[in-house]
């Protein structure tokens, strides 16, 4: 199994265990390629729900550059929603679930 299938796998327990979702895990799959190699860096790899910068940055890359949804309060509450299922206290939010949950909750899955 390769890296990437180590941590798709560990990526899909998140989503089932702390988020409650049964993860479409060729969407999984994709949204994780789509990251690139950002899933390899410790830091890179995982959001931070309370860090404004960080979060602007969601809204900016993903969800307007990479999704093409135009900047809006909706936004902001998608993400906001996004981060209270992942769970506000929970430290290690990762990245590619953030993204994942996201385009679900946008309804933009065929982007992928």
């Amino acid at each position: 199994m390769s890296k990437r299938d180590e941590l798709i796998v560990k990526y899909a327990a998140d989503l089932k265990d702390k988020c409650g979702v049964i993860p479409d895990m060729d969407l999984l799959t994709k949204v994780t390629i789509g990251c690139g190699p950002s899933i390899y860096n410790a830091d890179a790899s995982t959001v931070s729900g309370s860090d404004e910068s960080e979060l602007a940055t969601v809204k900016n890359n993903f969800l307007i550059k990479k999704l093409g949804l135009s900047d809006s309060s909706d936004l902001d509450k998608g993400i906001e929603m996004v981060i209270e299922q992942y769970g506000k206290s929970n430290r290690n939010k990762y990245r590619v679930v953030v993204y994942y949950l996201l385009a679900k909750h946008f309804g933009k899955e065929s982007i992928y």
